[in-house]
């Protein structure tokens, strides 16, 4: 099997983010498999090799020699893709909606169904691929799933990514009903614990999205909650939609009108037995979270790429989409067609 260089622009100040460390466990998954390099293509660092100097140094080629490039950092994808064309190179898909398209044969790994969906409407001919995202084992191992203790934090909410609703009326609402509520922000040394200290956990991501104009790629963060035994409420835009269940798995946040939100959360905080996800339904969605699982998923991808590397090294042509002007002419079109038969059905109604 080939071997695999991760790319990532770097691993230190700015670019600390939720989809670096997803690449970071990716690369760590990989390495049961091949050799795995992490390569940075920003920020020269003494750990690490940098994009330009091996491009200089190693001639592009398909062959089996040739290691697998993946790619993942959205608005990078196409530049970096240039770089690397004539060389095996995989996306691994977070968010979408960047609006670029991919070149003819680049499979694409993505991290939710939400994602594969995209991809599978925008690149319907190039190889798709379901990798979801693991959770630490930390989560699993430590989450006091079950506890029936008392926790110190009624309510949960992590700032970043926070809807102005939930910071700004739901939390001083909640308040002043008396309830204990943190909002945390800034480094915390442990995050299993803190999860663990709270009954409910609020995750409403679905602004903070739609402002920026990409998806919640995966929607780790409700996933760690639930295995940490909290009532999650949520909204359930793109990839939060995989994997939650309003009422059996979760529960909506922003379901209606503030005083039912106000009512849901506050009686979840003071009976969690009776909003708590099913263990029966629960269980089965950490197992299929669980690194355990998800090495399996990468194992049967990896084999899927180096083969269709192979055959395309081989020279085989990769399959292409229609042209876009394709797909519009059809649009314009059909739409013609609608506007001609509304026409036609609105003059037999008034004779």
């Amino acid at each position: 099997m080939r071997s695999v260089r991760v790319l990532v622009p770097g691993t230190t100040g700015r670019f600390r983010c939720g989809g670096l460390l997803v690449e970071l466990q990716t690369a760590r998954l990989l390495s049961q498999f091949t050799a795995v390099e992490m390569v940075t293509y920003r920020q020269r660092e003494p750990n690490h090799p940098f994009l330009a100097d091996l491009l200089r140094a190693e001639p592009a080629g398909l062959d089996l020699a040739s290691p697998l490039w993946v790619v993942s950092w959205g608005f990078d994808v196409p530049w970096l893709l240039r770089r690397l064309k004539g060389r095996p190179t995989a996306y691994h898909a977070h968010s979408s909606g960047y609006g670029f398209d991919l070149p003819a044969g680049v499979p694409v790994v993505a991290v939710s169904r939400n994602t594969l969906g995209y991809w599978g409407d925008r690149a319907p001919r190039n190889p798709l691929l379901l990798v979801p995202n693991a959770l630490e084992p930390m989560w699993i191992e430590r989450g006091a799933r079950g506890s029936q203790r008392q926790r110190p934090i009624d309510v949960l909410v992590q700032r970043r990514k926070s809807s102005a609703y939930v910071l700004d009326q739901l939390v001083p609402a909640l308040q002043g009903r008396g309830l204990r509520v943190e909002v945390q922000s800034g480094w915390v040394d442990d995050l299993v614990e803190l999860f663990n200290s709270a009954t409910v956990y609020l995750y409403d991501s679905a602004p903070y999205w739609r402002g920026r104009g990409v998806s919640e790629g995966f929607g780790l963060p409700p996933i760690e909650a639930l295995a940490c035994g909290c009532v999650v409420f949520s909204s359930l835009n793109h990839a939060l939609a995989d994997n939650l269940d309003p009422g059996v798995v979760g529960h909506q946040l922003g379901a209606g009108s503030l005083e039912a939100d106000l009512d849901a959360i506050e009686a979840a905080a003071r009976r969690p037995a009776d909003w708590l996800a099913d263990a029966a339904e629960l269980e089965p969605l950490l197992v299929s979270c669980s690194e355990p699982a998800l090495l399996l998923r990468w194992q049967a991808a990896l084999v899927r790429l180096d083969q269709h590397w192979q055959r395309l090294a081989a020279g085989e042509q990769p399959l292409s989409p229609p042209p876009q002007a394709t797909w519009r002419w059809q649009r314009l079109r059909q739409s013609m067609a609608n506007r001609i038969s509304g026409l036609a059905w609105a003059l037999q109604i008034l004779r």
